[in-house]
């Protein structure tokens, strides 16, 4: 019992660092590194003196591995350091001549309002973006840069995107530039501590780090896995399930294992297992479309019927800053059931209705309907209404299957262990 005391150690000097943040803010740095240096020295004295042997030994080790590990440490940041420089150059050529923008402009313009390629230049662009920029100043210079580009075209393609997909994205694929050659400082820092190549580091490390970029790409095509338009504990478990096991087919995939070595036509169906545990409303799609075109004059109806934290999708068009005539399709997510009208102004959205004629009245700043994408002045064309056909999650079922078909096949190509004699 007294062998696990001085773990309740750390727990009382951490709760001490908390306290002092909140009286003085000021001091936080100084008080976590002195209680680091603290930890670091009195750590074998103490579980010495809990399991009863001599503690004077211990304080001098303790002592030592301090000096140690200060030095170690100035000496692992001269690389670090200099790597930080570097980058300081990039990002400020990258700022102070409008590089970013001409990169923004020219996703756009090559895309040509193709989804898949836009999403795929813009997850090249963003690394570079992010080259040796901390991860707070990444975040807002990716997300002001090339998230309003994702939601803009996505929308004229009728593809709703949510924010938080968007956002999720290009923050991404902007920390990648934190371990892709030549800057990735955090690889510089990995580095410095197993004392390896830090270019070969880089690499390696972006090579694993290539089996997860998949993962962006679902979160806008299927925004299910960030728990958008989910509903109930039963369809959160069955599709954080579903997400685990299409994770694991895809590294298996990629890795050419899976209880065994995979064979070709192995790998072929683990990335069509994969893809239908991550999409599963593609195939769904292909039976049944998801939405259905309504009247633009049933906006108000349509919205009074939609659910607590159902999406209103409605298709506008109207010309934007350029002068140019454009169509897309924009939603947003209803909140507190009750009239139509009212529930559209508490997303910051008011409409007026002449007839079969609808337009967007004002779209409040700063409100959801603001940040999908609605605009002043523009026609509703039209409303569309969720299809009843059933549930993407049935399609969960033959890819199960198909993974649990590879499962036992692979299991009868498995080594038998010899009988014992």
């Amino acid at each position: 019992m007294r062998a696990g005391l001085h773990f309740l150690i750390p727990i009382g000097v951490l709760i001490w660092c908390l306290m002092i943040e909140q009286l003085s803010p000021a001091l936080s740095a100084f008080w976590a590194t002195t209680t680091l240096i603290v930890l670091m020295a009195t750590q074998r004295p103490i579980v010495a003196f809990f399991r009863g042997k001599s503690t004077l030994p211990e304080w001098r080790t303790g002592f030592v591995e301090v000096v140690q590990g200060l030095n170690d440490g100035a000496r692992n940041m001269i690389g670090i350091g200099i790597a930080t420089a570097t980058a300081g150059i990039i990002v400020g050529g990258i700022t102070l001549t409008g590089l970013g923008f001409r990169m923004t402009d020219f996703v756009e313009v090559v895309s040509q309002g193709n989804v898949i390629v836009m999403l795929l230049f813009t997850a090249f662009v963003c690394p570079v973006l992010g080259l040796g920029v901390p991860t707070t100043a990444n975040y807002i210079l990716v997300a002001s840069l090339m998230a309003p580009v994702i939601v803009d075209l996505g929308a004229q393609s009728g593809l709703i995107i949510p924010l938080i997909a968007v956002h999720l994205f290009v923050f991404y694929y902007g920390i990648m530039g934190d371990i892709t050659p030549p800057v990735g400082l955090a690889t510089f820092a990995a580095a410095a501590i197993s004392g390896e190549d830090p270019i070969k580091t880089g690499i390696r490390g972006s090579l694993y780090a290539l089996r997860t970029v998949v993962l962006p790409f679902v979160f806008v095509f299927n925004p299910a896995l960030l728990l958008i338009d989910v509903h109930g504990w039963f369809e959160v478990t069955v599709v954080a399930f579903a997400a685990i096991v299409a994770s694991l087919t895809f590294a298996a995939a990629t890795m050419l294992w899976f209880r065994v070595r995979c064979r070709w036509w192995e790998v072929v169906l683990l990335l069509l297992a994969t893809f239908a545990l991550f999409r599963p409303d593609w195939f769904m799609d292909r039976f049944a479309p998801p939405y259905e075109e309504v009247p633009a004059a049933q906006i108000f109806d349509v919205a009074q019927r939609l659910g607590e934290g159902d999406r209103l999708v409605l298709l506008i068009s109207g010309t934007n800053l350029e002068g140019e005539d454009v169509r897309k399709t924009v939603g947003v997510q209803l909140r507190e059931p009750g009239d139509g009208r009212k529930r559209l102004q508490e997303a910051g959205l008011t409409v007026t209705a002449l007839g079969d004629q609808v337009q967007i009245a004002n779209v409040r700043f700063g409100s959801r309907a603001k940040k999908n994408g609605f605009e002043i002045g523009w026609t509703v064309g039209g409303v569309l209404v969720p299809n009843e056909r059933p549930s993407m999650h049935w399609v969960y079922i033959p890819a199960l299957l198909l993974v649990a078909l590879l499962w036992w096949g692979q299991g009868r190509r498995m080594p038998r262990a010899a009988p014992a004699t």
